[in-house]
């Protein structure tokens, strides 16, 4: 049986478990970067060694780990996020006035294909991109300058780019997910974008139907059918049958369909797993019992 490994990322640390096929018993290594606060971990598909990982704290920033021995051992690849501006090229921390905030990184999705490129979704929404794994990074502007972004608002948590989801058989369509923005899709490698959020509803915003403003809380999809997405969404749990153009619930028996993670099998793209909370305003879980529930 082929080895497991398991990413965790806390407030006060990362733990990287791993075990055997059976996964009956578990071997666990941490707390690596002890006290800090650790958004995101992602392996390469490329590369089974290599691991990015996204650290930040209110006194130190934010800064980009990588490893290349599965986790054993862990390099700092830096905090260079560029951006191109008016007056030219600016580095994030160079004491330069930026026009939006940067908060830090809260999604890193490796390339499927290449270990030393990787994409990093930021808070205030923005998206990024390293070909050099992670010593630089340069954004794609094409998001922050579309047409709607003006009128982007942050979600609770703030309006932080949260998904990035590749498409396996298209290298140029890539999916993000913004909070409180809603879906977007690019199908010419991140230079222009459009927004795919047709079919949802939120209460709460001027137009319930509107383009934009939608708290999405994550997207997903199985690598074997990238034109079919699962979304988990402020309030209800959507599908997409044709790529992110049109969406309609599939919430069905759930006790609550409000909640964050939503995910895919690995090798069934008809299974679906969420955790339902109880509501935006209190955040446990129905009944104070934590419990995944799955869809077949």
């Amino acid at each position: 049986m082929s080895g497991v490994r398991l990413l965790v990322g806390t407030r006060k640390g990362a733990f990287v478990l791993s075990s055997d096929g059976t996964r009956s018993r578990w071997d666990v290594s941490g707390p690596h970067f002890g006290g800090w606060e650790m958004y995101h971990l992602k392996g390469s598909p490329a590369d089974p060694n290599r691991i990015y990982a996204s650290q930040s704290s209110g006194w130190f920033g934010q800064l980009i780990q990588r490893s290349n021995d599965g986790g054993k051992t862990w390099e700092p690849v830096g905090n260079k996020f560029t951006y191109e501006g008016p007056t030219g090229t600016h580095l994030w921390y160079d004491g330069t006035p930026h026009p939006w905030e940067f908060a830090r990184v809260w999604h890193l999705e490796p390339s499927l294909t290449d270990p030393d490129t990787v994409y990093a979704g930021v808070e205030d929404a923005a998206l990024f991109r390293t070909s050099d794994g992670g010593q630089t990074w340069h954004e794609l502007p094409g998001l922050r300058g579309h047409a709607t972004a003006p009128s982007w608002q942050p979600g609770a948590g703030g309006m932080c780019l949260h998904t990035i989801v590749l498409d396996p058989r298209d290298p140029k369509r890539i999916f993000v997910a913004i909070s409180a923005a809603g879906t977007f899709r690019s199908d010419d490698a991140g230079q222009t974008w459009r927004p795919i959020n047709r079919g949802l509803r939120s209460e709460g915003i001027p137009d319930p139907h509107a383009e934009v403003g939608h708290c999405v809380h994550r997207i997903a999809m199985h690598r074997s059918r990238p034109e079919v997405l699962f979304m988990q969404k402020h309030w209800d749990v959507m599908r997409s049958d044709d790529g992110g153009s049109s969406w309609r619930e599939v919430s069905g028996n759930l006790p609550t369909d409000f909640g964050f993670p939503i995910d895919v099998h690995a090798h069934e793209p008809e299974t679906i797993y969420v955790v339902p909370i109880k509501s935006d305003s209190e955040h446990f879980p129905p009944d104070a019992k934590l419990r995944v529930y799955r869809s077949r």
